[in-house]
């Protein structure tokens, strides 16, 4: 069982009375962005050290929990000693720590005391110098033994250094800091500026991936452009969701009424909207919207290649186009059905892809053919998804 230790105790450097962990990051509190992290890296349990519960910190909590982990705040080892499970590995998170999910992957992992470590002389980072030429990059694996050490020891330790120093001499495993962690805003600070500085890293990064070449060719770089103007601004993703239904609806009835070069090209620029609308939730932890917007990304691409087909077979007296739009519909669900993260299909495609090759056919005057080419495409993806699967 894996299980978070969350230090909250100290002010902001710029921000007297106010909590560095309470501070905006990326959309949300550093505390929350903390605390995705865990989750995502599969913890079942966050305790928080806290000195006193602010508001602001309340707020924070109530709204880490509604995610469905178990959220415990403590003020002392002895406390949290109490809450933790005495067979789970402990994630500790330093106070004003900015990470990025590889580096927590790397420590979620399995294995005894492990500290994450960085050189000394790296800057920009404020990282406790540990020896040996290393510094403490802010995360550390624990066995629940170091906290029952730590609530033996007088109150007035410092709870994170006095982890740190009792798993050293415990002879942790040293874990090197992932290279691009840097680059993407990983770092401990107490300065708001700073933070803020950091969470445009980590919002950059966390809308840079996908699983598709459309994913990180097209909606990233939209994404990279997009969602750091939205995220300050806090615009709601309904509301982006609502301006990208109304465009949607559009296409699709212009496709009904014939008009198939317009309508596949809108329906493509709706379905990139809804995309981006879903990395904005990701963001905001709005985990109903997010899967609701990822839905309707695949969905509409369904609908308009349907149209499509059923448009240009009215238009050409037979039934040819109609049966191409289900043949490519059904081996693209089934290609979604068995997809894996496997980085080896770098061109696989997706219901967005298949869409984007339609539209630009369709754009061109040629419907049917845009619509074979895409069917075609499905079934070489759905192809090698299943040998991957095999193997």
């Amino acid at each position: 069982m894996l299980a978070g230790l969350i230090i909250a105790v100290h002010d902001a450097a710029d921000r007297p009375g106010t909590l560095t962990a309470t501070l905006p990051f990326g959309g949300v509190t550093l505390i929350e962005y903390q605390a995705r992290l865990l989750i995502a890296a599969g913890a079942a349990q966050i305790v928080i050290l806290v000195g006193r519960l602010t508001p602001e910190l309340m707020g924070a909590i109530n709204r880490i929990g509604r995610r469905g982990v178990t959220i415990d705040t403590v003020r002392s080892p002895v406390e949290a000693l109490e809450r933790l499970h005495p067979l789970s590995r402990v994630l500790l998170f330093a106070d004003g720590l900015s990470t990025t999910p590889d580096a927590v992957a790397v420590m979620a992992r399995e294995g005894g005391d492990a500290l994450l470590v960085v050189d000394e002389d790296v800057r920009g980072g404020s990282f406790a110098r540990i020896g040996g030429g290393l510094a403490w990059a802010g995360i550390a694996r624990l066995d629940p033994e170091r906290v029952a050490e730590l609530a033996a020891l007088p109150r007035d330790y410092d709870m994170e250094q006095t982890l740190v120093r009792l798993a050293s001499q415990a002879h942790a495993a040293h874990v090197p800091l992932p290279e691009r962690a840097l680059s993407e805003g990983h770092g401990i600070d107490h300065r708001g500026a700073m933070l803020v500085e950091w969470g445009r890293q980590a919002l950059a990064a966390a809308v840079s991936g996908g699983r598709t070449w459309f994913d990180r060719l097209i909606v990233a770089p939209l994404a990279r452009l997009v969602v750091p103007l939205a995220v300050p601004r806090a615009i709601p993703v309904m509301a982006i969701a609502a301006g990208a239904s109304a465009l949607a609806l559009g296409a699709l009835i212009a496709l009904w009424f014939g008009r198939i070069g317009a309508g596949m090209i809108v329906a493509t620029i709706a379905t990139i909207i809804f995309m981006l609308a879903a990395k904005l939730a990701f963001l905001r932890d709005e985990p109903r919207s997010r899967a609701l917007l990822d839905n309707i990304s695949l969905g509409l691409p369904a609908l308009a290649v349907l149209l499509d087909g059923h448009a240009a077979s009215v238009i050409m007296g037979d039934s040819g186009a109609r049966i191409i739009g289900i043949a490519l519909v059904t081996a693209g669900a089934f290609a979604e059905r068995a997809a894996t993260e496997s980085g080896d299909l770098w061109w696989r495609g997706s219901p967005p892809a298949y869409l984007t090759v339609a539209a630009l056919c369709a754009l061109a005057g040629a419907p049917i053919l845009g619509l074979g080419i895409a069917a075609i495409y499905a079934a070489a993806t759905l192809f090698f998804e299943i040998e991957l699967l095999r193997r």
